[in-house]
């Protein structure tokens, strides 16, 4: 004999179990929502920025807090570290080829080239470049600086030519002291280097007189060493410094 099946009355408990477990996981996600650190979020930002962006920055900054950090901190390191390495080979990169163009003038002594901690420094005698006691540039001196400028229009660094004199006055009509003197140098320079090609804006001429001498001014060999050109090719950790025009007028 077949029994008569009864209606279940309680099976809306089922679906009401359910509605409650899912409010209830509702509400735990929206708590963890709300309950970001900040700190934390704003650091991993930091981080995937500095990891994956165009500038080095200092890993010191990153304070690591966890393992997810200490990993993203490895990571700055690791890309740091490989970029200071490929500046490092670029800076070494342009030292040689300069040193290959003026090779006359770095066997006879009247150029040095050297790497710093701002970049490649030349430094050339003012006898190879100018006459006593003037700021025009000679023949040769021309060529050879045309070659130099060959290999700088290829890097797009920025560049400082400094000029340098001995402590011996000058009182001329066209330099009234040794600031004129060594800021018209090196003017002379730069405009030879922007006649070959290089960007003005990443130029700079400056006129430092006596201030800087590599010796003393005690004897003839010495005045003489410390006449002289200075070029700096910066190296890309050292800011461009180049001011944007302002649009203001004066009414």
């Amino acid at each position: 004999m077949r029994h008569k099946e009864h209606d279940n009355h309680d099976r809306w408990l089922i679906s009401y179990a359910d509605f409650i477990t899912l409010l209830f996981a509702f509400f735990v996600v929206m708590y963890a929502i709300s309950s970001v650190n900040e700190s934390k979020y704003q650091m991993f930002s930091a981080s995937l920025t500095s990891a994956f962006g165009k500038q080095i920055v200092k890993s010191e900054a990153i304070v690591p807090t966890s393992e997810q950090d200490l990993l993203l901190k490895s990571l700055v390191d690791r890309r740091n570290a490989k970029l200071a390495e490929q500046q490092q080979e670029a800076m070494q990169d342009i030292a040689k080829k300069i040193n290959q163009v003026m090779s006359a003038l770095v066997k006879n002594g009247q150029v040095s080239v050297m790497q710093t901690n701002r970049g490649v420094a030349v430094e050339i005698n003012a006898s190879a470049l100018f006459n006593q006691g003037d700021a025009v540039l000679q023949g040769s001196a021309i060529n050879t600086l045309a070659e130099v400028a060959k290999v700088l229009e290829q890097v797009d660094l920025a560049i400082e030519v400094e000029g340098h004199t001995d402590n011996i006055p000058i009182n001329t009509q066209q330099f009234p002291s040794n600031w004129e003197l060594s800021s018209a140098r090196a003017s002379s320079v730069v405009r030879l280097f922007i006649g070959h090609g290089l960007t003005p804006r990443y130029l700079k001429a400056i006129g430092s007189a006596a201030n800087y001498p590599v010796t003393s001014n005690d004897t003839a060999e010495g005045r003489a060493r410390n006449r002289r050109i200075t070029v700096t090719i910066l190296s890309p950790s050292f800011e461009r410094t180049a001011p944007a025009p302002k649009d203001s007028a004066i009414k």
